[in-house]
């Protein structure tokens, strides 16, 4: 029986072996907890500390202090949404946002409408990249915040974040980027691109569920989503988790070190089943065909439903993604699709295949072949 193959890596990637080998570093029994003085307590404050350091390294910033842990990339959205908008709103009640955002920065930023906030999506072009012009005209001196994805999770196409950022700040606002699918793909410097707060997730980089992190400029005022104790300056209360936050610090340091080699290994193996599968008849690639992530291959097939994809190449031994995993049980044609131009019916028909380390070359024939039987075996029964 052959080897199952993967390709979800944009929905939960596996444990790094190097942060499985470090979390089993722990001694049984570690107990500790970061806000006490005595002895426990102080190890726990130096592996959080060191966690800090290793996240601020990988995104570019000489302040560890600016990175705060959350539970995860959700929380840490609505953080520098609902907390940046609150904080400072009066410099304005204007919140926009790029039309193909995650449902974790649009929910928050549609919610805080109910306080008197007033939300603009900006549009993308047919690959997905921010219209700049459009942005311009819609980010005025009173939009506080701005929400622009590094990369996108469904078509993978990379955003002009220096660019955005100069329109931003031209009109005085700040700048929001959720880099969960950029980091530890591609290189981020959030001094050099005048990024304001950035948000990161644990497990895309390698490390544990659970855990996330925010970064927040020097300078920059949020304002609590949560109330309770002091910790993380007093932006996320509750007790650190800290052999998570642990963690998801040797997996940022693993991933700063191996992403140049692991990039351009994934980017080969992507070009390749790119090239195959949009070989088969009426099969398109979604996203830029350039300016994408590494490990990242979309596509949409005419006349075939996304979820008859992902069940078929299920039983064939692969499994892949169908739009967003936090979108993809509603059933609704993806928000993402439908901003790149696509019809109802083109944006159901979607197949996404994100790489990682377990992924290699050889595996690509067999994944292009199970892709051009399903889509002959749905053809042929479609009502479509």
């Amino acid at each position: 029986m052959e080897e199952r193959i993967y390709l979800d890596h944009a929905a939960a990637m596996p444990v790094h072996p190097g942060v499985a080998r470090f979390c089993r570093q722990f001694p049984d029994g570690f107990a500790g907890n970061p806000s006490t003085i005595y002895r426990e307590g102080l190890q726990a404050q130096e592996a959080v500390a060191t966690a800090r350091e290793r996240v601020a390294a990988l995104v570019g910033t000489s302040a560890p202090d600016s990175i705060i842990f959350t539970s995860g990339a959700t929380e840490s959205n609505n953080i520098a949404i609902r907390g940046a908008a609150l904080r400072n709103r009066k410099f304005g009640k204007r919140v926009v946002a790029s039309a193909t955002e995650h449902i974790s920065v649009l929910n928050p930023a549609k919610d805080i409408q109910k306080g008197g906030f007033a939300l603009t999506l900006a549009p993308v072009d047919r690959f997905g990249t921010i219209d700049l012009d459009a942005l311009a005209a819609a980010v005025t001196p009173g939009t506080v915040i701005t929400s622009i994805h590094h990369a996108n999770n469904e078509i993978g196409t990379i955003q002009p974040i220096r660019e955005v950022s100069a329109i931003v700040h031209e009109q005085g606002g700040l700048l929001h980027v959720d880099a969960t699918d950029a980091a530890g793909r591609i290189p981020i410097d959030v001094e050099r691109d005048g990024i304001d707060l950035l948000t990161l997730s644990g497990n895309q980089l390698g490390g544990p569920d659970g855990v996330g992190a925010l970064y927040i400029r020097p300078g920059v005022r949020v304002q609590p989503v949560l109330v309770g104790g002091g910790q993380e300056r007093g932006l996320r209360p509750g007790t650190e988790n800290v052999f998570a936050i642990a963690c998801m610090g040797e997996a940022a340091r693993l991933a700063g070190e191996e992403m140049a080699g692991e990039s351009k290994r994934l980017a080969a193996i992507r070009d390749r089943l790119i090239a195959g599968i949009t070989g088969i008849e009426e099969a398109y690639l979604t996203g830029h065909p350039e300016e994408r992530l590494p490990h990242h291959a979309s596509f949409r097939f005419s006349r075939i439903e996304g979820e008859s994809i992902q069940l078929a190449m299920d039983m064939l031994g692969i499994a892949v993604a169908t739009g967003s995993a936090c979108t993809s049980r509603t059933l609704e044609a993806s928000h993402v699709l439908l901003a790149i131009g696509l019809a109802h019916a083109e944006a159901h028909g979607s197949m996404v295949a994100t790489l990682g380390r377990r992924n290699n070359m050889d595996e690509v024939p067999r994944i292009v072949g199970a892709v051009g039987e399903t889509v002959k075996r749905l053809r042929a029964i479609t009502p479509l």
